[in-house]
């Protein structure tokens, strides 16, 4: 079945072929996985393996890891709550903001009130200053035409007694002075 080589020995291959798995010496020949006599040590050396790395991770890994995550979640809730804090200062300086501008536009229409009203009083000022000058000057004005017509009247007067004067003396006659001054009065008055 298995053959020997020169020195005496069966070859791996042959005894692997055969299903052993352990050499004469007790090595192992092939896969020592797959070995079904090794299976109990492979087990063994597994779960002390797996205990210590379970005792690593406990010990040392883990509680770094939570540190750290707790640290995050610190840090996350730490900026959440100065986040707020910035939201409600930013709405307070918002607040102050409109109400300044409120503030600035009533101010701007008082002012401009203000300045209409100037305005207003200065205009009437000036309108009442006018409206007197102008009154004035009718009053000036009605008093030369008051004048001009009482001359204008006289000067017609004296127009018509002469102008009645000479056609009484181009009619041949002697124009009396009086009687034509009479008349002339008499056809003024109306």
């Amino acid at each position: 079945m298995a053959s020997e080589t020169a020195a005496g020995h069966t070859s791996p291959i042959s005894l692997e072929e055969a299903g052993i798995c352990v050499d004469s010496h007790g090595g192992a020949i092939g896969m020592p996985q797959l070995c079904g006599e090794w299976m109990g040590n492979q087990v063994f050396w597994l779960l002390i393996t797996l205990v210590v790395i379970f005792f690593i991770l406990s010990r040392i890994a883990l509680p770094r890891i939570a540190a750290v995550l707790a640290q995050r979640q610190g840090t996350i809730t730490n900026d959440l709550a100065a986040a707020e804090d910035l939201k409600a200062k930013a709405l307070e300086a918002e607040e102050a903001y409109n109400k300044a501008l409120a503030d600035a536009r009533a101010e701007a229409n008082n002012i401009v009130a203000a300045a209409k009203a100037e305005i207003k009083a200065d205009l009437d000022d000036a309108t009442a200053k006018a409206d007197a000058e102008i009154a004035a000057k009718a009053a000036e004005g009605e008093k030369a035409i008051a004048e001009i017509r009482a001359n204008a009247l006289a000067s017609v007067q004296d127009v018509a007694a002469a102008t009645a004067a000479e056609l009484v003396s181009a009619m041949g006659a002697k124009p009396d002075d009086k009687a034509i001054a009479d008349a002339v009065a008499t056809r003024v008055k109306g």
